[in-house]
């Protein structure tokens, strides 16, 4: 069986770095496409042994992408193609289409009730996605809150699974000669509170509430790892509230499946060297972020995160849910139970068992290969219908009354 991946772009991003860790557990032979940025994780998925071809989609509208995403996929003869994000979802089921490939997944991994990928979700948005859905064979939500939602747009459950991402936990332990190395290159005191986040840099992950928190509580160090274009207004609340020697906007990190580029900290590096971890958004669609937190023993503050929110009580008890806004972060940051003493770590909870990486690549598996076999049964089924012969038509015997002469009067 063979699979092309194609994604909307291969920067340093969880859907991005949830594909790399995927294809290190799927058996299978796979290709990747990235519509636009062949980034950091593009580098990473071909040093795996992936390769990766760059389309080269200049925007949202360049429709000349579609006959160059067919005629790959076509050229590979691929017996799935399996879209992520939004833009490659809508362009990669037209073009499987065209190019002949009937099954067709897609991972929606960043649809929120009023943001998508980080930006203002539209009808316009909506109505595209539903228009090119239908092409599709199945859609993947990558927890149930994602797939209550696209039922709510009008997707049918029919076609909905919930596979949930995954993370590789061991990647994640805890490591005191590596905290030490990482606050060291980061100029950050030993001894001082470390609060980390990790994710893009967009409004809708309201960071801006984590530095205005951390500002308000002196000797407090705040690092953030990803980029996106609130970075500069980020930098400038901090000068402006006098905490730009407290919060450390690092950029794009390595993740779970790489390294930092540039010699930085990759993610496992940083949160062995943080001290509580936060997750200001009030929307989101999984929660990879919190869950490699708790991998790494973190005391975890989060508004909302369905990862550990759709989890029967007590399988994440590092995990606390906290009201938007400024105020309730800073009480929770004060309170002493929000810090465990010594910077105790945690043991790894059942949380972060449940979401392993090998669980999520089987279900995957399980996925293609069901719908590998309908498609075998259809193009059977159609086949013999071609090469049935026609039924012969019968002659009409010397005794039937049809052959009996007629006579003249």
């Amino acid at each position: 069986m063979r699979i092309l991946h194609v994604i909307t772009g291969l920067g340093a991003g969880g859907a991005e770095q949830q594909l790399r860790l995927l294809l290190r557990h799927l058996p299978l032979c796979c290709d990747v496409v990235t519509l636009t940025n062949p980034g950091a994780v593009a580098d990473g998925i071909e040093a795996d042994g992936t390769a990766v071809t760059h389309l080269g989609m200049r925007g949202n509208r360049d429709l000349s992408a579609l006959p160059r995403l067919a005629d790959l996929i076509r050229a590979g003869r691929y017996d799935i193609v399996h879209t992520h994000l939004y833009r490659a979802c809508v362009y990669g089921r037209i073009a499987a289409r065209m190019a002949g490939t009937r099954t067709v997944v897609a991972t929606e991994h960043s649809i929120g009730e009023r943001m998508i990928e980080g930006r203002p979700l539209t009808p316009g948005n909506r109505a595209l996605y539903l228009a090119t859905e239908r092409l599709g064979s199945a859609t993947v939500a990558v927890s149930t809150t994602v797939a209550a939602r696209l039922r709510r747009w009008g997707v049918p459950g029919s076609r909905l699974r919930v596979i949930p991402n995954g993370i590789d936990a061991a990647r994640f332990r805890f490591d005191p000669v590596v905290r030490a190395s990482v606050r060291t290159r980061l100029g950050l005191p030993a001894h001082a509170l470390v609060v980390g986040g990790v994710g893009r840099l967009v409004p809708g992950k309201r960071f801006d509430v984590a530095v205005r928190a951390v500002a308000q509580l002196p000797g407090a160090h705040l690092v953030l790892a990803g980029d996106g274009p609130e970075r500069e207004r980020l930098r400038e609340l901090a000068a402006g509230l006098g905490a730009a020697d407290r919060v450390r906007l690092l950029g794009e990190c390595g993740g779970a499946a790489g390294d930092g580029p540039g010699g930085a900290p990759d993610i496992p590096g940083l949160l062995s060297a943080m001290d509580v971890f936060v997750s200001p958004s009030a929307e989101e669609s999984f929660g990879l972020a919190v869950l490699e937190a708790l991998a790494a023993g973190l005391p975890v503050l989060h508004v909302t995160c369905p990862a550990v929110d759709e989890l029967p009580p007590g399988h994440a008890p590092g995990a606390r849910r906290v009201a938007p806004g400024v105020r309730s972060l800073v009480t929770a940051l004060r309170e002493p139970s929000s810090v465990p003493a010594g910077r105790r770590r945690a043991p790894v909870c059942e949380a972060v068992r449940r979401y392993d990486v090998g669980r999520s690549a089987d279900r995957l598996m399980s996925l293609y290969e069901e719908l590998h076999e309908r498609a075998a049964a259809r193009t059977a089924r159609t086949t013999a219908r071609a090469v049935r012969p026609a039924r012969p038509v019968p002659l009409p015997s010397p005794s039937s009354p049809a052959s009996a002469p007629t006579t003249k009067r």
